[in-house]
């Protein structure tokens, strides 16, 4: 993201490795977005080693579209005169929101472009598909998409996930990995200075199905050990059902956010500061490695691989 930031300030990620990127106002500063996609490919190629796609719009949603067009290691500009042109000829599957079941009832009713969703009133539209997707689909489909680039937009909650394969796991082994996720998601708060009330555990079983699990604090905290204790009567409550379909994925997240700043302590007041503890233990991990210090319970077993992630 630091490539795409020395382009332009305003940087919306939406994954690891996509972000939408606004340039309006920047030709006199950096040239034209078309000479921006060019340096930004090649600024991309030579400092990360990866081939870029670029989608060149006036609009988020178009933008979108023209990078799934052009991939792969394309560039695409759609200039405003040329907007529905583009869009009209392409598949309805390109609108977003369009998914199998979507699709299938539109191309049922011999809507197969999306200059056919276009040409349809949005009162039958909504009647065909629903009245937020048929409205979203008829805006789409003219190229009406008012959201701007979200520059550091902050995340609505922080998680992480531990796959356990298919072989039966102890309580003590499902509770030992439950340790690890509350562990590493009450540090990526903490660096972040967020805070939250909701704690969800989600899990996945035997047979592909999901379920989840949520309790809502009475205030916001990150915690370690508030959070690992309820993350740990959420999976109690669990337990029948994990016992008679058994347990292949377990995760961890914290919603409800807030950032951390200074508020009215909770009564009665402690004697000691539960935070401290987090405190010393993540300026040790900061300083000499997430390995550095570890619990008794996760020693000798394997912590699973950490992806790159959005900042918090």
């Amino acid at each position: 993201y630091r490539v795409f930031e020395d382009a332009t300030p305003l940087v919306e990620g939406l994954s690891i490795d996509e972000a939408f990127l606004d340039v309006r106002g920047m030709q006199r500063l950096a040239g034209s977005p078309l000479e921006i996609a060019v340096r930004l490919k090649r600024a991309v190629l030579e400092q990360v080693g990866l081939p870029l796609t670029v989608g060149v719009a006036r609009t988020k949603f178009l933008a979108k579209v023209a990078s799934g067009v052009a991939k792969p290691d394309g560039l695409l500009v759609v200039p405003p005169e040329r907007e529905l042109a583009f869009l009209h000829p392409l598949a309805v599957e390109r609108l977003w929101g369009v998914g199998p079941v979507t699709a299938n009832k539109l191309r049922s009713w011999g809507i197969t472009t999306v200059g056919e969703v276009a040409d349809l009133d949005e009162p039958l539209l909504v009647s065909l598909v629903g009245r937020a997707a048929g409205r979203q689909l008829h805006a789409l489909a003219h190229n009406r998409d008012s959201r701007p680039v979200q520059a550091r937009r902050r995340r609505g909650s922080i998680g992480s996930q531990c796959a356990l394969g298919r072989r039966p796991k102890t309580r003590e082994a499902v509770d030992a990995v439950l340790v690890g996720l509350v562990d590493r998601v009450t540090r990526r708060m903490r660096a972040a200075h967020r805070i939250g009330r909701t704690v969800v555990l989600r899990l996945r079983f035997d047979d592909f199905a999901r379920a989840s699990r949520s309790h809502t604090m009475p205030f916001a905290t990150a915690h370690t050990e508030t959070i690992l204790a309820t993350a740990r009567g959420l999976l109690a409550e669990a337990t029948p059902l994990i016992e008679l379909r058994g347990l292949t994925l377990v995760g961890v997240a914290v919603a409800n956010l807030e950032n951390d700043v200074p508020a009215q302590l909770v009564l009665p007041f402690e004697r000691r500061s539960h935070d401290a503890l987090d405190r010393a233990l993540d300026e040790v991990r900061e300083r000499f490695g997430s390995t550095a210090v570890t619990r008794a319970v996760l020693l000798g077993r394997d912590p699973g691989f950490t992806v790159p992630l959005l900042p918090d």
